[in-house]
């Protein structure tokens, strides 16, 4: 993908606006130039096919007017950059990416933060508390991530161990099934077979 300012798109750097590139097929590295638009209030780069990570230019200071990023339904890997931290987001849509790691603590500091959604991602770790207000919906299609509006992390690794056991004991049940089966149906028969000899006339009709 070619490489992207602002006086290219016919926008003027100095004035918030907004960006919106989704549902446009793009392939390719995170779109370059972009921290020229210093004026970018809004960037939406959603359901396209971007990969590699998110660039640290994106975050700079220069870009101090973006309230609503928009990366989600792409092919974005990496971590997440603290640098989005530093930002004055309104709206972080990154789900559906194959992002990994854990979520910045520092996401903490973003104040004005009213919509969060990492859904189906990589991510691991435990989710910063001040991000518990999120739904759980917000964040689910994460295996390794815990705590609240998760699961806690001490009942994650209490439901393997659980899962474990329940699977052990089954597979213990089952063997222990077989052979009193494989008994009664081998000896049974001798038994009987045994005993008829012993006493022939219990058998015997009238």
């Amino acid at each position: 993908m070619p490489v992207y300012r602002c006086g290219v798109l016919g926008m003027e750097p100095q004035r918030q606006q907004g960006l919106n590139l989704s549902n446009l097929g793009f392939e390719g590295q995170f779109p370059q130039g972009l921290e020229y638009c210093t004026g970018l209030a809004s960037l939406d780069l959603s359901n396209n096919n971007f990969s590699g990570p998110i660039p640290l230019n994106i975050t700079r200071q220069e870009v101090t007017y973006l309230t609503f990023l928009d990366l989600s339904y792409n092919r974005f890997s990496g971590e997440i950059p603290i640098g989005i931290c530093n930002m004055d987001l309104n709206v972080l849509n990154i789900q559906h990416n194959q992002l990994s790691g854990q979520i910045p603590r520092q996401l903490d500091g973003i104040l004005r933060l009213t919509s969060l959604n990492v859904a189906d991602n990589q991510l691991s770790g435990l989710i910063p508390s001040s991000l518990s207000k999120f739904q759980a919906s917000n964040f689910a299609g994460n295996q390794g991530l815990c705590g609240p509006p998760l699961d806690d992390c001490g009942n994650t690794n209490k439901a393997s161990l659980g899962s474990h056991r329940i699977n052990d004991e089954f597979i213990i049940g089952s063997a222990a099934g077989f052979v009193v089966g494989f008994v009664v149906a081998f000896y049974f028969p001798h038994i009987f077979i045994f005993s008829q000899r012993l006493h022939p006339y219990v058998y015997r009709t009238c």
